[in-house]
């Protein structure tokens, strides 16, 4: 450089108006005659802006791809003859390379592709001797991150879903899957959701009716191409409310409990297959009762010396989840023996005080949600007939100690068959108008023996049924199986179809969302 002809005495030299990306190196001299000591490595100094005679372009023109994804770099200006460079510095260790190490140099462009998570500096260097400007791109596969209200469901409310892609908002489609216990993998499988067999490009979905315990995933598609998010963790929405098929009983049957004390869940149903998992309100992820405690068939027995706060729920080798349950594991020397399932209206309880080593005891103060209930001898709270206000916080307090607060749960008197009863009725009412329907129609082509096949619209939306796999439903037996369904390629969902013939019967088949397996 014309200011280090002669070296400089400094070991440090300002350069000003420097616009271009430049590389630079320097070496030390000493002595007269001097002797030399090795070039330093070469360093960049990267700008956006392009030299007058190269510059570089992207294609896709953005700075963030897809691992896998093939990317374009292009070299133009006046020279014939082009290099492109890449800088990568990661973990105290950097890494200068030229295309032909990494990807295919085809003229003036370097096409590449790659399975690692990279960010990285690009550049084009002309035979010329110029720098074109610099480029960022980052590689990576992004997490698809969803979330899920609420968390701890009132049986037949609904249940918003919202996926979001750690990466852009814009131009992604979203997919919505069931999580379905797979015990014989220790892990789950994914089911697509009727309503995003194409995705959908809201970033969030309703599902109405939800009554039992559940898991969800999502996953987000770059618009219309093969790129993929990650698939998200499994979200869990928790339900008090027992499945048909799948339920969960803890002994003693009570929410809180002391340390080193044991305590038995057990799974019941129609499986003869179950794991217990855990979901901490610490922040641990849901894990298996076996990395715990041992697995005995269908019961899991734990014995804690921390306390701690959890969710409960048995999962099915047939699919199924149960009811969730909470349990309080606590240090205290005094707790709150209340039931830890929702209480029926209408039914009586009794909410008593323990103290540690102590199985009864009198003179016990009861709140409900912080007031002051019943303060006397007696060492119990008993509700002859439960109602809805009667649900709530409650905690007691014995010789001026105060036990955690629980809440219990209040359900109606016809919480588990209402909904079932409804939607039967519902089915029957149009099952009577389409049979009305029907025999009109006999009548008008009588003698004709033609068999009227009746298909369901294929750009109708399909609707969401509120019941999981392995609900109870009034068409179980004639269910027909979905179909597989992978993303880059989908197929078309199974769709209704009636056939309807004035002398056979009138038969319905269930939409079932087709299978969508994670890969791996």
């Amino acid at each position: 450089m014309p200011d280090a002809i002669n070296g400089t005495g400094e070991n440090s030299l300002i350069i000003h108006g420097q616009k271009q990306t430049a590389g630079f190196a320097c070496r030390a001299g000493r002595g007269n005659p001097e002797d030399f000591s090795k070039y330093s490595e070469p360093k960049f100094i990267w700008s956006a802006d392009s030299h007058p005679t190269a510059s570089l372009t992207v294609s896709p023109d953005r700075e963030q791809h897809f691992t896998d994804e093939k990317i374009q770099l292009n070299c133009s200006g006046s020279s014939a003859d082009w290099r492109v460079k890449r800088f990568i510095e990661s973990y105290n260790q950097s890494d200068l390379s030229d295309c032909s190490s990494w990807g295919t140099m085809t003229g003036s462009s370097c096409t590449f592709s790659s399975l690692e998570y990279h960010d990285a500096v690009y550049w084009c260097e002309s035979g010329s001797g110029e720098f074109s400007n610099a480029v960022n791109i980052t590689l990576n596969t992004p997490d698809s991150v969803l979330t899920v209200s609420p968390s701890w469901l009132n049986p037949g409310a609904s249940v918003t879903l919202s996926c979001e892609v750690k990466l852009s908002s814009a131009g992604w489609r979203f997919y919505w899957l069931k999580v379905v216990p797979d015990l014989s993998k220790n892990n789950y499988r994914y089911e697509l959701l009727p309503e995003s067999i194409d995705g959908t490009e809201q970033d969030s979905i309703i599902i109405p009716g939800q009554k039992h315990t559940a898991g969800y995933s999502c996953i987000a598609g770059w618009g219309n191409s093969d790129f993929f998010a990650k698939y998200s963790e499994p979200k869990f929405i928790w339900s008090a409310e027992p499945h048909p098929a799948a339920s969960l009983s803890v002994s003693p049957d009570r929410e809180q409990h002391f340390t080193s004390e044991s305590v038995t869940l057990n799974c019941g149903g129609n499986s003869t297959e179950w794991r217990v998992k855990e979901f901490r309100e610490s922040g641990f992820s849901s894990c298996p009762c076996t990395t715990w405690v041992s697995m005995t068939g269908s019961s899991c027995t734990i014995n804690n010396d921390r306390s701690f706060k959890s969710f409960f729920w048995c999962e099915s080798g047939s699919g199924e989840f149960s009811n969730a349950v909470n349990i309080t594991y606590q240090n205290e020397d005094l707790l709150l023996v209340s039931p830890v399932h929702p209480v029926t209206e209408g039914a009586s309880v009794t909410l008593s005080c323990r103290l540690r080593g102590e199985n009864k005891l009198s003179d016990v103060i009861f709140y409900h949600n912080d007031k002051l209930i019943q303060n006397d001898s007696r060492g119990e709270l008993k509700i002859s007939a439960v109602s809805q206000s009667d649900e709530g916080f409650y905690k007691c307090e014995h010789s001026g100690e105060v036990s955690p607060q629980s809440w219990m749960a209040v359900k109606g008197p016809g919480s588990s068959s209402f909904p079932v009863l409804l939607v039967v009725g519902s089915v029957i009412g149009v099952v009577l108008l389409i049979l009305l329907l029907l025999l009109c129609r006999f009548r008008q082509t009588k003698g004709s023996g033609r068999v009227e096949t009746v298909y369901q619209d294929e750009q109708q939306q399909p609707v969401y049924s509120s019941l999981l796999h392995g609900d109870l439903c009034v068409y179980e037996t004639i269910r027909r199986p979905g179909n597989y369904v992978n993303v880059s390629g989908q197929e078309q969902p199974d769709y209704a179809n009636v056939t309807a013939r004035s002398d056979e019967a009138l038969f319905m088949f269930l939409i079932t969302p087709p299978h969508f397996n994670q890969p791996g």
